[in-house]
């Protein structure tokens, strides 16, 4: 499996499938049939910001960071705190430059659903305390504990970067708020989480994960409805019709 969100960082490596984007489709519908309340027109979507391979994000300590830096992570933890639900679409890139898209819902603490659109067989769900990467054609799954990945800390019931994290770098100019987030692991190595969100909204805009051999994933996001009821069943893992992976 290749390209598969990289949001499990070290935890998830799979191998991207180099397929063209799908056509725009609407937002995504929830089990009730109704789509969600979105302000004004559906979005297309967008070019994911991909970064600088070469860049060199400096170790630091959030002590050091100045007051303007506080303020920023202060708000950002305010919009991540503030979200329950959280329904949209996303383009992923993988570290090939490849592209899928597809759906995603959360709901906090602890439960995401990623939905690829065809042909990827792939769907991404965490219950509250695992995570599995399940290939529908194949009909496996892996399983991880979701506290060893990245994405707990946008699951997470509250978050305050300035104590719960290892923020390394906080940066804002006029068009993004820039997060990054530091995580070293005895037995993998370090991984980060890159997370920007709109300077003006304030809203999420996309994440970039870097493995520990250095490769980045980015996830952009549109279409978001932060006020969608979701069906607890949509984060139910299932171990009857999907078993683990061969080998």
């Amino acid at each position: 499996m290749a390209g598969v969100l990289l949001v499990t960082a070290a935890m998830v490596t799979a191998a991207s499938f180099a397929q063209s984007v799908p056509v725009p489709k609407p937002a995504p519908k929830g089990r009730d049939g109704g789509g969600p309340a979105v302000t004004g027109a559906t979005q297309t979507p967008p070019n994911p910001v991909i970064p600088d391979p070469r860049r060199n994000v400096p170790t630091s300590i959030f002590q050091t960071f100045d007051a303007n830096q506080k303020a920023q992570a202060a708000k950002v933890s305010a919009y991540l705190s503030s979200l329950s639900t959280l329904v949209g679409n996303f383009v992923q890139v993988g570290p090939d430059g490849s592209k899928t898209q597809g759906d995603f819902y959360i709901q906090k603490p602890g439960k995401v659903r990623f939905e690829y659109d065809a042909p990827s067989p792939i769907d991404i769900v965490a219950d509250g305390s695992s995570l599995v990467v399940r290939d529908r054609k194949l009909a496996t799954q892996d399983v991880y504990p979701l506290s060893q990945t990245p994405l707990r800390f946008l699951l997470s019931d509250r978050i305050d970067l300035m104590k719960d994290t290892n923020v390394v770098n906080v940066s804002a100019d006029d068009v993004f708020v820039s997060v990054t987030i530091e995580e070293k692991q005895a037995l993998v190595g370090t991984s980060r989480l890159l997370l920007m969100f709109g300077a003006k909204d304030g809203q999420l805009k996309q994440w970039t994960v870097t493995d520990p051999q250095g490769y980045d994933t980015t996830i952009a996001v549109y279409n978001l409805d932060a006020g969608k009821k979701l069906d607890p069943a949509m984060f139910k893992i299932d171990f009857t019709n999907y078993g683990p992976s061969p080998g």
